[in-house]
């Protein structure tokens, strides 16, 4: 049996095992386990409440979308029609990469290590990244698949471009980079994730699973700059204007998409 034939075997497994694992961590983030909740952890650097890009407290409920997703498309994925099947076959690996780096990203959270979890958060992006691109070229064989497949990844890829920025913004403030007054630094961040919501709207044809990902993200930005502190009505509509600016841009994307039918 050759090489490829041989990963083509343990891939959907190699999903399937990992699933449990990040799942795990997740329980252990959350405080399931007894220990502190990552929001708790590092000292408080990721709190709701330590810099002006955390969104508020609601907004991590996501993750138990994504999870579930990503549980459905585990299972979905070890199915015997789709072992073998070219968009499998090109994301499998990298989906393997995204559940290890988050397992190991509510790790190194617990742990304190900031900056590792820098680290850990970029990889991941980059590999979500990786994830959309491929799943961007080759078309989904089905709705369901679009779903499953799309509709999860999708909405990971949008969470932690949002995530990314706050778990930077909590690092520099753990490491005491606090400037005075953040406002315009924190709009400054805001309109750049707004291009990168742009760029993934524009890549993706208008898709809507990470876009509803950044708005939600975004959202509870706002909501937490203006309910909660630090209180700042200029990032509160700051975060609003990206909102709209990255939904118009979707909605622009997927009118200007040429259609053409799933096979």
């Amino acid at each position: 049996m050759d090489r490829t034939s041989t990963l083509d075997r343990i891939r959907p497994w190699a999903v399937l095992i990992a699933l449990p694992v990040t799942l795990a961590m997740a329980a252990l983030g959350s405080g399931a386990f007894g220990g502190a909740e990552v929001q708790a952890s590092s000292s408080g650097a990721l709190a709701a409440d330590a810099t002006p890009l955390a969104p508020a407290s609601p907004a991590f409920s996501i993750w138990s979308v994504i999870y579930l997703g990503l549980a459905v498309y585990a299972v979905w994925q070890v199915l015997p029609a789709q072992r073998h099947d070219r968009r499998q076959r090109a994301i499998g690996w990298l989906a393997v990469a995204s559940l290890v780096l988050n397992a190991a990203w509510i790790l190194c959270a617990q742990a304190g290590l900031l900056p590792v979890t820098v680290v850990v958060i970029v990889v991941l992006l980059a590999v979500l990244a990786a994830i959309f691109e491929l799943l961007c070229r080759i078309r989904p064989a089905s709705r369901l698949e679009a779903v499953v497949v799309d509709g999860t990844f999708g909405l990971y890829l949008g969470w932690v471009s949002v995530a990314t920025v706050a778990n930077i913004a909590a690092w520099l403030a753990d490491a005491g980079v606090r400037p005075e007054p953040f406002e315009p630094l924190a709009i400054v961040v805001l309109a750049v994730v707004a291009l990168v919501g742009a760029l993934i709207a524009a890549r993706g044809g208008g898709r809507i699973a990470p876009a509803l990902a950044m708005l939600w993200g975004l959202s509870w930005i706002g909501i937490g700059r203006a309910l909660d502190e630090p209180a700042s009505f200029p990032v509160a509509v700051a975060a609003a204007a990206v909102c709209v600016a990255i939904g118009a841009a979707t909605v622009i994307a997927r009118l200007r998409r040429v259609p053409a039918p799933i096979r």
